[in-house]
């Protein structure tokens, strides 16, 4: 099945995003599967585990209320393109990791583009193509039916734990507040993680 999502609420994630890419649209189909698994934000307690940086985080966000702050939405810097979903009221979840072979075909045609953008030696030609390759991945991540987009299996971890608010402790180095699970002993004094690496000199 294509993407349900409406364009109006397309229209929306991008302009919170700042722009439009495969990429965000990615993360609009991995948002759907997890609604579509799990319920929406008001029927469940939803938790995301991201394994990547990339843009479509921010679909992640505007479609499951998951955010940074709220402490339900968690960034695990692995470089996969593979988002983990959790209800916290049921212990349910699932990890989707987006099939690998399914941009094959303009893969190095793009990588050639974009190295050329990023230099600066793209010629108008290029951008042009470079443009239509996006237009080209977005179109088919809108219309592949979510099995076929993504590898659904069980989470490697279980639900993650509420965020927890934790007594601060000053930083004997710089006098500034600081989280006492974010603490390192050196010396014999509490230290700030900044403080920590100034003085913890690996060789």
């Amino acid at each position: 099945m294509p993407c349900t999502i409406d364009q109006q609420i397309i229209d929306e994630i991008i302009s919170f995003h700042g722009h439009d890419c495969p990429g965000l649209t990615i993360g609009i189909r991995a948002a759907e599967l997890a609604l579509l698994k799990l319920g929406s934000p008001d029927e469940t307690e939803l938790v995301a585990v991201v394994e990547t940086d990339m843009c479509g985080v921010d679909a992640i966000q505007f479609l499951t209320s998951c955010t940074y702050g709220k402490g339900n939405l968690i960034h695990k810097d692995y470089g996969k393109m593979a988002f983990n979903f959790y209800d916290r009221n049921t212990g349910d979840g699932f990890r989707a990791l987006m099939r690998p072979d399914l941009r094959n075909d303009v893969d190095e045609e793009h990588t050639e583009l974009e190295r050329k953008l990023a230099e600066g030696t793209a010629t108008e030609a290029d951008k042009a193509r470079n443009a239509e390759l996006y237009k080209l991945l977005q179109q088919r991540f809108l219309d592949l039916p979510l099995e076929e987009m993504f590898e659904v299996m069980e989470p490697k971890e279980s639900v993650p734990s509420p965020a927890q608010v934790l007594e601060s402790l000053v930083c004997e180095s710089c006098g500034e507040k600081t989280m006492e699970s974010r603490t390192r002993r050196f010396g014999g004094k509490t230290l700030c993680i900044p403080c920590f690496n100034a003085v913890e000199q690996k060789v």
